[in-house]
Order: C-alpha cells, then sequence, then structure tokens
C-alpha cells in the first residue's frame, strides 16, 4: 500500500504561547516520541521549536497515524491542545514542510533559524531510525527548495530575527544601547545572533550566563564579553539594563520570589528583559515587579509587523519557488512510483495554468507590479496542486492494485493523455 503523507500541529499561527508551552518536547521526550510513532511502517519527523510543533508523518493508513499524533498531542499537553490542531496530507503537507523549511511561515518571515532546527528534526529522527525512506526524499527537497529560496531572492537579507527583533525593541524602550549593560542568559544561536546585534547598537558590555561555562565564555569571547555559569546571575542582574533569555529550561529561571531581590541592590533603575524562550525563562508575574518591563515572544510579533511589508515582495518570489519545488518534487514521485499518468497529468496541467497566466498578464499585465505578476504564478500553481490532491492520491494508492491499470487507463482518456493510457494499458490504436 503507498504511503500517506501528513502533518498536525501547531504554531504561533493557531496556538497561544501557554499552549505552545507545555507541548514543547525536550530531546529526551522527543526521543521517546519518534522511538514510539516511528516504528516501521510508520515513519516521522518531530519538530518542535519556539514557534512550532510539528508531527510529518509517512504512513500507510493516514487516519491511524493521525489518531497516534493526536494522543500523543493530549497526553503532553492536554485536551485543549486538539482545539488548536491543523491537519495536513498530501500535497497540502508537502506544502507545509517546504513552507516552513523556506522559512515562509515563520513569525518573522525570511528568519534563517529555522532551515537549521529543521534539519536538526531530520537529523534526530534519522538516528532514531524514525526517518528513512519516503521522507528521506521528501526532506531533501524541501531542504533543495529552501536553499533556492535563499539564493535566488532577497528573503533572508531583508528578514528581522526574533533575536534582532527583540534588540530593535530594547533600543527603542531606552532611545539608544550605548551606555546599557546587557546581559545574555544562554549560549545558543539565538542568544549569539541577539549579542551581535546588540554588540553592533552599541551596548557598553555583555555578559552571557549560561549552565557551563564553557559554551558561557565561547560566546563571550565572540562579544567582547565575560562569561559566567548562572551561579552568577543574580548577581550579574544588578548590573544589567537589558536581559534577552534563550535557554531550553523546561522551567521559569526568573521568578517573583528571586528577581524581586534584587531590585533594592538596582537603585531602582528599571529593568528590561525579552524572554525568547519556549517554554518561557521568565515566570509571567514578574512582570508585576516595579520597574522591571517583560516581553514574550508573542510581545516580538508587533514589531515582526512593523518590518513585515519591506518583505512582502520577496516573500511573493519565494511563495513562487516554493510552489514550483512542490511540484516537480510531486511529478518526479509519480515517474519513480510508475505512474507516468500522474507525471503527464502534472505536466498538463502546469502547462494550461501557465499558458492562463501568461493569456492574462498580455491582456493587463501592464497594469501589474511584479509582486502581483508573482502572485498570480503562485495562485495557478497552488490551484493546480489542490485539484489534482485527489486524484493524484487515488491513483498513487492504487497504483499497485489490480484495479490500478483501469483507473490509471480511465484517467488518461478522461484527460485526453492518449501516450500514458497506451503505456498503462498496452492499448494500440495502429
Amino acid at each position: 500500500m503507498t504511503a500517506e503523507f501528513l502533518c498536525v500541529g501547531i504554531s504561533h499561527k493557531s496556538a497561544p504561547l501557554g499552549l505552545r508551552e507545555r507541548l514543547a518536547f525536550s530531546p529526551e521526550k522527543m526521543a521517546e516520541v519518534l522511538a514510539l510513532l516511528g516504528r516501521d511502517p510508520h515513519e516521522l519527523v518531530l519538530v518542535s521549536t519556539c514557534n512550532r510543533v510539528e508531527f510529518y508523518v509517512s504512513a500507510p493508513v493516514a487516519d491511524e497515524a493521525a489518531r497516534a499524533v493526536r494522543t500523543a498531542i493530549v497526553e503532553t499537553a492536554g485536551e485543549q491542545a486538539l482545539e488548536h490542531l491543523y491537519e495536513k496530507r498530501g500535497d497540502a503537507a508537502l506544502s507545509q514542510l517546504f513552507r516552513v523549511a523556506a522559512s515562509l511561515d515563520s513569525m518573522v518571515v525570511g528568519e534563517p533559524q529555522i532551515l537549521g532546527q529543521v534539519k536538526d528534526a531530520f537529523e534526530l529522527a534519522q538516528k532514531a531510525g524514525a526517518a528513512r525512506g519516503e521522507l528521506t526524499r521528501i526532506y531533501s527537497a524541501a531542504f533543495a527548495s529552501a536553499k533556492r529560496v535563499r539564493t535566488e531572492t532577497g528573503i533572508g537579507r531583508m528578514s528581522t530575527s526574533m533575536a534582532s527583533a527583540a534588540v530593535e525593541l530594547s533600543r527603542k524602550i531606552f532611545g539608544g544601547l550605548e551606555d546599557k549593560a546587557v546581559l545574555l542568559l544562554g549560549a545558543g544561536e539565538m542568544a549569539e545572533v541577539a549579542g551581535r546585534h546588540l554588540v553592533a547598537a552599541g551596548a557598553s558590555s555583555v555578559v552571557v550566563v549560561n549552565r557551563t561555562l564553557e559554551r558561557a565564555t565561547a560566546l563571550a569571547g565572540l562579544l567582547g564579553g565575560t562569561g559566567h555559569t548562572l551561579d552568577a546571575l543574580f548577581a550579574e542582574l544588578v548590573r544589567a539594563d537589558v536581559v534577552i533569555c534563550t535557554t531550553a529550561s523546561l522551567t521559569p529561571i526568573l521568578t517573583l520570589d528571586n528577581v524581586a531581590p534584587v531590585l533594592k541592590a538596582r537603585r531602582h533603575r528599571p529593568l528590561f528583559m525579552v524572554d525568547l524562550a519556549v517554554p518561557r525563562d521568565i515566570a509571567p508575574d514578574v512582570n508585576t515587579l516595579d520597574g522591571v518591563y517583560t516581553y514574550d515572544i508573542d510581545d516580538i510579533q508587533k514589531i515582526v509587523a512593523e518590518n513585515a511589508a519591506s518583505r512582502s515582495s520577496e516573500a511573493v518570489k519565494a511563495e513562487l519557488l516554493v510552489a514550483e519545488e512542490v511540484t516537480r518534487f510531486i511529478r518526479a514521485r509519480a515517474v519513480r512510483e510508475g505512474v507516468p499518468v500522474l507525471a503527464q497529468l502534472r505536466a498538463q496541467a502546469e502547462q494550461i495554468a501557465r499558458a492562463e497566466v501568461e493569456r492574462s498578464l498580455g491582456a493587463w499585465g501592464a497594469d501589474l507590479s511584479d509582486k502581483q505578476k508573482k502572485s498570480l504564478e503562485a495562485m495557478a500553481l497552488s490551484i493546480v496542486n489542490k485539484l489534482l490532491h485527489q486524484p493524484t492520491a487515488k491513483l498513487r494508492a492504487v497504483a499497485t492494485d489490480a484495479g490500478g491499470e483501469r483507473l490509471a487507463g480511465a484517467a488518461a482518456e478522461l484527460f485526453g493523455l492518449d501516450d500514458a493510457g497506451k503505456k498503462r494499458t498496452g492499448s494500440d490504436n495502429g
């Protein structure tokens, strides 16, 4: 039986931060879920980031796999999570993965971290034996598509990362960072990005506090600062003006009880803290303290929205490239699976769609901007993928069955694909 590809998950678009926190998977929990749900004949990749948790599954019985994923989600985050889930199958799931890898579905469109996070998730699934044949092909195509987006559009160059958006917000709050002391809690990739932006903005000093001293001092060395373990956190908090939190802790590190005593020693200087971690490093009630101003990932969306307009044109180009790459993968899979009628059906549909786009552009293209023209092309390819999803799924499902040959022949005749019909049915009119 031919496997079907599906995606089940939540993201910043479908669920509030509180729920995303409950569903965040630690590396140990991810390994456990991969071992449980990625057993043959199922394949699984679990992507768990600050802004999304998505299960990408290849399974012979999609309904059965979707039920297993929903059960795992409920066990982790409770029944409420079901209200915020989305599920995509077949071509729609492919499109979701390709868009995620290209950072088109990110809170900050064009941000560079997501591709690395998706690659890490895939490598973890491979090591666990949960990603083998079909998912390996799918993810290889998604990574190639993301690389093309980075190479052929300016979406990455024009992006604002979560970390840089946090720095932009802190600069607005203080009216500049030239005389401000910065504390980075965590020493990962996002902390490094934030640190580089802070140094470029003129921060007077940078201190890195991390669970391990080695990583803290390594990052501090890159930024011209000093590194410490968590033992020094509250002493450094007395001196800091800006705090950026990015750890992988499962529980808040900064709480009302441990931040309040620091404020007296600060002599009422304002403390600005941005929490980019999920689960949060800063307990929500810390924001109730006088002179303390905390912002979490969802708050950063306001900065993101202000920068969206400048990226929209490049995002449209990227959407078109992704649609083309999804279509290319689907067509290649049809050839690989020995169902030539699928490849010809898609090729014919794409040819018709492109011809109609060209005809429309010839009639009133002079009145359209480049962005509008690219949007029209992307929409045409999207319509093709959606219209052909069900016929494609059905033909793939019965390709090796007894009735598969008859159905392929009927499809070839119905859509006027004579060559494909001959190849499948063996008929000859000459």
